[in-house]
């Protein structure tokens, strides 16, 4: 693609007693014949954490070093400071990650990129998965993907299917499994990749995944290696207990239409699933609370049936008295369990969904997680459920995390009802509850999180610790916990030599996987409690994890990798940190009008933001651009004057700005006017509210408002306000938005822009805030480029005759020669607003009247299009 040819890609994991060390290596050469950029771009799990990368150019090593977040960033802001943007990588889709590093190559120059990242698999469903997201974006002569699993257990099934195997694809898939060891490689011939007979498009675009479970003839597995140990307990063939659930719904305005919908359809499907022996109620909270019933009901046919005619006549209303309808859930399930109203032996879960924040009632978020967690007292756990983005999620996710709980984001798609209902599935066979797992305390130190609520069917607990004593090599384990139809005891021993010979026909063990996976834990449970931290705890927290983060290299949330690359062809360094799910909501409050809402959210620390001038290093003087009321600036530099027009037009008329076929970049501007007519004028004011760019060969559009500035690639949406200090760079995109000032975008290898947003006092009895549009190396767009801005993108002369005096004595008028048409132009000035968007530099110009008539090709009205894309 544009002269890189991807010649290799290898997904190398290797898999030992659940814990996965991937390695992608990704080998690339400029077959052009000048520097070229090449992009590492590839998409991780979101519960992995990235260990190691490096870039090796014709054979120099850059390696990325991981350092604490506050080190890198000054180290970062270093580089800016010296005129290098260093921009940074990362993005999150729902499950994954996107890691993507570029660097200019010579022409003929090799590089080879290995990114290196691990994760603890989880037990969900009876299976662990592995998810490995295939995007090579073009026909790749070696590609490949192999993956060695050793389980010491043994293997009782293993498969693997991707997204996007056809009939064909089918076979190249190779699985093999005996006793401990699986085996999967998958390495398709470049015919196989292609989407049809002689295309060059690549058909590997998908999910590729893995999933296997191991023998269970005991609950539990302890592994001891080099003075850890960890201990994988899953019971099975235990019988389910009862539960008793309640659901909490949020029924305010913002969630009518498909939200709504979603939900009635998930509860119905849920009713379906709900055994005999439950108990279970609805209370839906908008401004005032209902209930379903006043107690909790078991779960007869009956009842079901009235319960599934309630659920469907669910609808929205009114605010969000979340505090209301959460308290009411808790104080349902106390009273039943203190009037012995649900069997002894069950479960208890609250589930809460809201797509908001509160605004009813107790409002202040602090306030609602203290009186639920006193109200709870650690007795079930709540797990809260935020459907889409206008959702405080930190919040959520705390007071989940306070309550034994967890939270998680419902992205609000097509598959909403699938996403709720697969959540309920996780939870809704509870087999175990207080369970608790005893290590001698006087030989383990270091221990991970050894006691849970509830233990789930198909699930699987996993503890980790280290020995006191590095030699010891023996170990005593009492679980202990309560089932379906009594109490459960159960002791397990194992030693070292047990461990050994388990693993004595395993030839790529890492020796040290027991400790790196302890580790891994270890800081995933310190991350997790410190959420819901505050003060010297949570100093405390940050510090041991921040320190086990370092030493076993892991980039976490405190952790950033800095990367550094070749200084030749204006390379800049970058900066590598792990996204959290919990960032600001791009809403600052909850939204009641939700077409604008994100498919995606990437949250960018404010850190990455150099002021444009960096990136305008030395700004050309030259440039085309339209600002205030599309005021028109043509530059000339070889006359070092400039032509400036005016269009006036009604507001709400769409005028293209830019197109060119070629680059597949297209501008329009979106016209508004003043708050109200102003009558004394002869003509009404009018300015740009509104941008759209477009890139049709690369499926991006970026429409920007004075509000928002919202990214579409494909069918994903990232949507950021002006409040936002974001670096982004992607495959063809770079943005980066200066808070409240200015952005400035570049779109494949064509020109870039820099559009301003000008704020006016929110007061004002008549103007409204707008945006002005600057093109920069416009010469990277192609001859063909036209528009009522790229017109003059081109070369342009003109003649200016006969100065005299015209109507105002300060702007004399002229002949201007231009076109081989003479037209009657005054001498004037124009505000240039990219570096004071405040006040604006003046710019001396010659005004062609009329809305540009003569010196535009055709008429103004023949640029007026009926959409932004």
């Amino acid at each position: 693609v544009n002269g890189i040819e991807i010649y290799s890609m290898k997904i190398d994991s290797k898999v030992t007693s659940r814990f996965a060390h991937n390695v992608i290596t990704s080998r690339a050469v400029n077959r052009g014949n000048v520097h070229k950029e090449v992009f590492f771009d590839v998409e991780l799990p979101k519960t992995a954490f990235i260990t190691n990368f490096s870039m090796t150019i014709d054979g120099v090593t850059y390696p990325g070093t991981i350092k604490e977040k506050e080190a890198a960033k000054q180290q970062y802001e270093k580089a800016v400071s010296k005129g290098h943007t260093a921009g940074l990588v990362k993005a999150s889709g729902r499950k994954t990650e996107k890691f993507t590093v570029s660097v200019n190559i010579a022409a003929a120059s090799k590089v080879t990129f290995e990114l290196t990242y691990e994760e603890l698999l989880k037990r969900q469903f009876g299976k662990y998965e592995m998810f490995i997201k295939v995007k090579p974006k073009q026909l790749v002569k070696d590609f490949e993907i192999e993956v060695n699993i050793f389980e010491p257990q043994g293997i009782t099934e293993l498969e693997a299917e991707a997204t996007f195997i056809t009939n064909d694809l089918q076979n190249v898939i190779r699985k093999t499994f005996s006793d401990k060891k699986g085996h999967i490689s998958f390495k398709p011939t470049l015919d196989q990749q292609r989407t049809c007979g002689n295309c060059s498009q690549s058909v590997l675009d998908g999910d590729f995944t893995i999933k296997y479970d191991v023998k269970r003839t005991t609950p539990d597995n302890l592994q001891i290696v080099n003075g850890y140990f960890v201990h994988f307990f899953a019971p099975t063939n235990l019988p389910k207990l009862p539960k008793n659930i309640i659901f909490v719904i949020d029924i305010s305005g913002s969630m009518s239409g498909r939200e709504i919908e979603q939900t009635r359809e998930a509860l119905l499907k849920i009713l379906d699933d709900i055994r005999e022996d439950d108990f279970f109620n609805f209370i839906l909270f908008g401004s005032e609370v209902h209930t379903w019933k006043e107690t909790l009901i078991k779960a007869t046919p009956e009842n079901l049936d009235e319960a599934r005619k309630f659920v469907r006549g669910i609808d929205t209303e009114g605010m969000t008295n979340l505090h209301g309808g959460i308290m009411r859930g808790i104080d349902m399930l106390n009273v039943a369990h203190e009037g012995n109203a649900v069997p002894k032996r069950s479960a208890s879960i609250i589930i809460m969904l809201t797509d908001g924040q509160p605004n009813v009632g107790v409002s202040n978020t602090h306030d609602i997680q203290t009186h639920v967690k006193k109200a709870i007292e650690g007795r079930y756990p709540l797990y809260n459920l935020g459907f889409g983005y206008g959702v405080d999620y930190s919040f959520l996710e705390k007071m989940a995390l306070e309550n034994k709980g967890l939270a998680r984001r419902i992205y609000p798609d097509s598959d909403a009802a699938l996403q709720l209902q697969g959540f309920y599935d996780e939870v809704s066979n509870p087999i175990l509850v207080d369970v608790e797992l005893n290590y001698p305390e006087n030989e383990i130190s270091d221990l991970t999180k050894n006691s849970f609520k509830h233990f789930y069917d198909g699930s699987e607990i996993v503890v980790a610790g280290r020995f006191i004593d590095n030699n010891q090599n023996s170990l005593t384990v009492d679980v202990i916990g309560e089932g379906a139809n009594d109490a459960l005891s159960y002791t397990t021993q194992q030693d070292a030599k047990q461990t050994a010979k388990a693993f004595q026909e395993q030839q790529y063990i890492f020796g040290d996987y027991i400790e790196r996976l302890w580790a891994y834990l270890t800081i995933e449970q310190l991350l997790e409690k410190r959420i819901a931290a505050t003060g010297e705890e949570k100093e405390n927290l940050t510090a041991e994890a921040l320190d086990l983060s370092l030493k076993y290299k892991f980039v976490t949330p405190l952790t950033s990798m800095v990367v550094t690359k070749p200084e030749d062809y204006d390379n800049q360094d970058g900066i590598a940190d792990k996204p959290i799910e919990g960032c600001p909501s791009p809403l600052q409050s909850k939204p009641l009008e939700k077409t604008f809402l994100p498919k995606s959210r990437v949250c960018f620390l404010p850190i990455h933001a150099p002021p444009v001038s960096y990136i305008l290093a030395a700004p050309p003087t030259w440039y085309t651009s339209v600002d205030g009321d599309p005021h028109f600036i043509i530059s000339v530099p070889q006359k070092k004057d400039a032509i400036c027009f005016n269009i006036n037009e009604n507001p709400g008329a769409v005028l293209n700005l830019i197109n060119d076929p070629v680059t597949g970049i297209t501008v329009n501007g979106e016209l508004i006017g003043d708050k109200r007519a102003n009558n004394d004028a002869k003509s009404q004011n009018t300015y740009f509210g509104k941008l759209g760019i477009a890139n049709k060969h690369l499926d991006l559009k970026l429409t920007v408002t004075p509000e928002k500035i919202t990214v579409q690639n494909g069918n994903e949406k990232t949507v950021f306000t002006w409040l936002d200090s974001v670096t982004l760079q992607q495959e063809g995109l770079t943005l980066i938005i200066n808070r409240k000032k200015n952005l400035m975008l570049k779109m494949g290898s064509g020109a870039s822009f820099v559009i301003v947003l000008h704020q006016v006092w929110k007061k004002h009895p008549l103007h409204q805030d707008f945006l002005g549009l600057y093109t920069l190396e416009s010469d990277k767009l192609s001859d063909q480029t036209h528009g009522l801005l790229g017109q003059f993108f081109h070369p342009i002369d003109f003649t200016i005759l006969e100065v005299h005096r015209g109507s105002d004595p300060k702007k004399p008028d002229a002949t201007m020669i231009v076109k081989n048409k003479e037209l009657t132009v005054t001498r004037g000035w124009q505000k240039d607003f990219r570096r004071d968007p405040e006040h604006g530099v003046d710019i001396p110009c010659w005004f062609v009247h009329n809305n540009g008539a003569g010196l535009i090709d055709g008429i103004h009205t023949d640029y007026i299009v009926s959409s932004l894309f």
